[in-house]
């Protein structure tokens, strides 16, 4: 089974959108499958939308949690791990800037061997980006140089796993925020896990607005 968490933070505006491209790529996977949906104590009806969701779709495996208290994205889409129930288990951002196109190929990597399998992003560059455009690639160069990993996009909010692999790194992770990504694929390099990193499109939204401050 493949287990995919979608992390939520005020996604009421994109949610149905994306979960529908979500479960058609997952249905043309032809996997058996489930999504679990992790809400961090959102403040629109993201919580509304996804039980709507979960009754409108009785066909396919859904799970639901929902904090309490607003905990992060490292801790919600951990939360969503421990919870799964599939042998490979992954994330994505719900907004998709990169498409669940990309799915299959993940899948197909682990299934290949990889311990992990993650989207590296390509940047089409565009001027209105140029601030979020040098701030990926300054960090990226940061994180190879003062880390010492040879990854090109630790932050990357794409990632699927070997869950069986993915556990004994998540009890050693101390972030539960934005810095989760980067400690996890330290980490997960520390634990001699084998990673594949495979490109993918990055196409940035203007409907949406960043929760990632610079």
């Amino acid at each position: 089974m493949v287990s995919v968490v979608l992390a939520c933070y005020n996604e009421e505006q994109i949610l149905a959108r994306s979960f529908e491209e979500i479960r058609d790529t997952l249905e043309d996977l032809g996997r058996p499958y489930e999504v679990i949906f992790v809400d961090d104590v959102s403040r629109d009806r993201t919580r509304e939308t996804i039980r709507a969701l979960a009754a409108a779709h009785p066909g396919v495996d859904i799970q639901v949690i929902l904090h309490e208290t607003n905990q992060g994205r490292g801790a919600t889409v951990t939360d969503g791990f421990r919870a799964a129930r599939g042998d490979i288990v992954g994330y994505l951002d719900v907004d998709l800037e990169v498409h669940s196109r990309y799915i299959p190929s993940l899948v197909r990597a682990i299934e290949k061997g990889a311990d992990v399998a993650t989207v590296r992003r390509i940047y089409a560059f565009q001027l209105r980006s140029l601030d979020r455009y040098v701030m990926s690639r300054g960090y990226s160069f940061l994180v190879r140089r003062l880390l010492g990993v040879p990854f090109h996009d630790t932050e990357t909010g794409y990632k699927f796993f070997r869950r069986e692999r993915l556990l004994g790194v998540l009890d050693e992770i101390e972030d539960g925020g934005w810095f989760w990504d980067t400690e996890f694929m330290v980490r997960a390099l520390r634990h001699g896990l084998r990673v594949e990193e495979v490109p993918g499109a990055y196409v940035r939204r203007r409907d949406k607005t960043s929760t990632v401050s610079g």
